[in-house]
């Protein structure tokens, strides 16, 4: 019985140890797994936020040029004040001298969409920077208004290249969940440009007429010098490395660019799919202009959506508003030129920091919601400016409305059309169109700008500046009903998907996530 109670008891004692043994094998294979699936976590967040940064830095650098065009049309607005005093130009002069640079620069708009295919998105950068460093050189040193003309029409090509060439890298490199975010930061730098050359307008007016417009056009050369050490920094755009057959290079860049390493492969796929197409038809392919001269249904679609909204930008006014801000608010009642160029700083700051709101916004709610806030924000603000001109004259109510109304405008066109616009062009066309049917986008965009910039003072003298602003309120509401019948939701698709939206006819208008949806699917979250 002794021996059987021992047998027994050394029996628990296995059952007891083995079953120690157990328990605690499968605690520590518990916590050994846990373990795993946090390293893994935090490898993944870590990948994630490296990621993030990295694109980011991409984004700012790529951007840098367009700060350039930002400070040449804020710095202009109150230079020219004094550049009328020292050199003596006349009005006609003085809207030539600011119109013109839209028009050059759709020159450039219109060389950078071949030279990116040629020499890459990265050195078409660099080639902006040097070719505006050169034009703000001549412009600062200018003993005439034919040497100011000179530089102005070099600065005017080198911001043309940039403009253009920046959303596409950008919506190139991007990924596809924060791509819309991503490729507005353009229009945040022009922002910021506009307010530094407002700000340098209000410092530097204190000294005497012939330096103080020097001084102000010289400080646009500094951005250009942070470009040359940028490119030091960013790759590449994988999608153009891939028409050059440079695929092992685009892969590694994508992994730079793309957090799951499985999407890296699908991506890549599609890129060589959406490349190859064109590379193993280029025989029997029309040259790129010549297919967009007599594009397919799809294309025909892509470059009525991409044109259209480029145009409407910009004939809403905004250069107008922009430029010619002292002027308005002078037409409403302001004097001095120091309250003057000081309410401008105020334009220039609403400006700048509405657009971050639609940097947030923009991979949420998607483009279109956003369009529909700022074209029908737009059409009131523009209304309300010309009935404070033309109504309500030069009183204390009047100058407030026109104040308001003007800041209610740049805010508007922040949060929607400025950034969207230039997201919509670098995201539409497929890759073997696209930096050229973005350039096509950008010369409609400048075109425009010219137009109002070049006659906003005389049609403004021949029907008055509130005149003016109705016209532009009514182009406004034109604008609200292009993007309902033009524009699709690109929101979380693929460039590659993007292309099949366009290939499938209008079946976005009633599949797409109109704003009404959008605003209940924010409420559920």
């Amino acid at each position: 019985m002794g021996l059987m109670g021992v047998q027994d008891n050394g029996n628990i004692g296995e059952m007891g140890l083995s079953g120690v043994s157990l328990g605690s094998k499968n605690k520590y294979k518990r916590m050994n797994s846990e373990m795993k699936e946090d390293e893994d976590h935090h490898q993944k967040e870590d990948r994630r936020s490296s990621i993030k940064r990295y694109v980011f830095a991409c984004a700012v650098f790529a951007s840098l040029n367009s700060v350039l065009l930002g400070y040449d049309v804020g710095v202009m607005s109150g230079a020219i004040i004094f550049i009328q005093e020292d050199l003596k130009i006349t009005e006609v002069q003085e809207e030539v001298l600011i119109g013109i640079l839209s028009f050059v620069s759709l020159l450039g708009s219109l060389a950078g969409g071949k030279t990116s295919d040629v020499i890459g998105r990265k050195w078409t950068m660099a080639l902006a920077a040097v070719v505006f460093q050169i034009g703000a050189g001549i412009m600062t040193l200018a003993p005439s208004f034919k040497v100011l003309m000179i530089g102005r029409l070099l600065a005017g090509v080198g911001i043309g290249f940039g403009v253009m060439i920046a959303p596409v890298y950008i919506a190139e490199i991007s990924p596809t969940i924060s791509r819309g975010s991503f490729t507005s930061f353009p229009e945040i730098f022009i922002n910021l440009g506009i307010l530094l050359g407002y700000v340098s307008n209000y410092v530097f007016s204190g000294l005497s007429a012939h330096i103080n417009w020097r001084i102000m056009l010289a400080v646009g050369i500094l951005p250009s010098v942070f470009i040359g050490f940028a490119l030091f920094i960013i790759p590449e755009s994988p999608r153009w490395l891939v028409m050059q057959n440079r695929v092992d290079e685009a892969r590694s860049v994508l992994l730079k660019t793309i957090e799951n390493e499985n999407e890296v492969e699908e991506r890549l796929a599609e890129i060589q799919e959406a490349a190859g197409n064109s590379n193993a038809e280029k025989d029997e392919e029309k040259a790129v202009w010549r297919e967009m001269l007599s594009p397919s249904p799809a294309l025909r679609q892509m470059l009525i959506t991409g044109f259209g909204i480029q145009c409407f930008q910009q004939m809403t006014g905004i250069d107008a508003t922009v430029y010619y801000s002292p002027e308005i608010f002078k037409d409403a009642g302001i004097d001095g030129k120091s309250k003057l160029l000081a309410a401008t700083v105020a334009v220039g700051a609403t400006k700048t920091a509405f657009i971050l709101v639609a940097i947030l916004l923009i991979d949420k709610l998607g483009r279109k919601p956003l369009l529909y806030v700022s074209t029908i924000g737009m059409t009131v603000c523009l209304f309300s400016l010309g009935f404070a001109l033309s109504v309500l004259g030069k009183g204390q109510i009047g100058i407030a409305l026109a104040i308001l109304s003007v800041c209610g405008n740049v805010a508007f066109f922040s949060i929607g059309i400025g950034p969207v616009c230039w997201v919509l062009t670098s995201e539409i066309f497929p890759l073997r169109l696209r930096a050229q049917a973005a350039a096509l986008g950008a010369v409609g965009n400048r075109i425009c700008s010219g137009l109002i910039a070049m006659s906003f003072l005389s049609v403004s003298q021949a029907i008055s500046v509130g005149g003016t602003f109705f016209i532009f309120s009514a182009i406004s509401a034109l604008s609200v009903a292009f993007v309902y019948k033009q524009v699709p939701e690109t929101k979380g698709k693929s460039l590659e998907q993007i292309e099949l939206l366009f290939q499938n006819g209008h079946e976005w208008q009633g599949s797409e996530v109109e704003l009404g949806d959008v605003e209940h699917l924010v409420q559920k979250e």
